[in-house]
C-alpha cells in the first residue's frame, strides 16, 4: 500500500520544474529592475562626475568637507583647498558631490539657451515607468 502512493507522487510532468521557479524569476526580475539597476547608473554617474573633474570646482567630499580643487594630482588623487591656505590631499574617491563648476557655466553661457532656475530637465511623458525603466 506505502509503495503504490510513493509511485504515485512522483509521477509528476515536468510542467510543474517550470512554474516552481517561476516565483523567483520574479522576484530577481524585480530586484534588478527595483535595486541592482539604479545602483548601477548612481555608480556610473558618480564614476562619470569624478573622471571630470578640473581645477576650480567646488566640491564635498565623503567626510562633509568643502573644499575648492586646486590640482589634480593623478588618477587617483586631488589637491583641494579646504580653507584659505589650508589645502589637503583627497582620493579622488571621496568626493560624493560636485557643488559648483565653473568650467559647466563657461560651457551653459557659450550656449546661450538657458534653463530656468526651477525646470529639473526631465519630461513627464515617460512617467513613472519611463522613471523606473531609466528613459529621459
Amino acid at each position: 500500500m506505502f509503495i503504490s502512493e510513493a509511485w504515485a507522487q512522483g509521477a509528476g510532468g515536468g510542467g510543474d520544474m517550470i512554474t516552481s521557479f517561476l516565483p523567483l524569476i520574479l522576484i530577481f526580475a524585480v530586484f534588478y529592475f527595483l535595486l541592482i539597476r539604479p545602483q548601477q547608473k548612481k555608480a556610473k554617474a558618480h564614476q562619470e562626475m569624478i573622471s571630470n573633474l578640473h581645477r576650480g570646482d567646488k566640491v564635498i567630499t565623503g567626510g562633509g568637507v568643502h573644499g575648492t580643487v586646486t590640482k589634480v594630482l593623478n588618477d587617483a588623487d586631488l589637491m583641494v583647498e579646504i580653507a584659505e591656505g589650508v589645502r589637503v590631499r583627497v582620493a579622488k574617491g571621496t568626493v560624493s558631490a560636485l557643488i559648483d563648476s565653473p568650467n559647466a557655466k563657461r560651457a551653459k553661457s557659450s550656449d546661450g539657451a538657458g534653463t530656468p532656475a526651477n525646470d529639473t530637465g526631465s519630461s513627464s511623458a515617460g512617467g513613472f515607468i519611463g522613471k523606473l525603466l531609466g528613459k529621459k
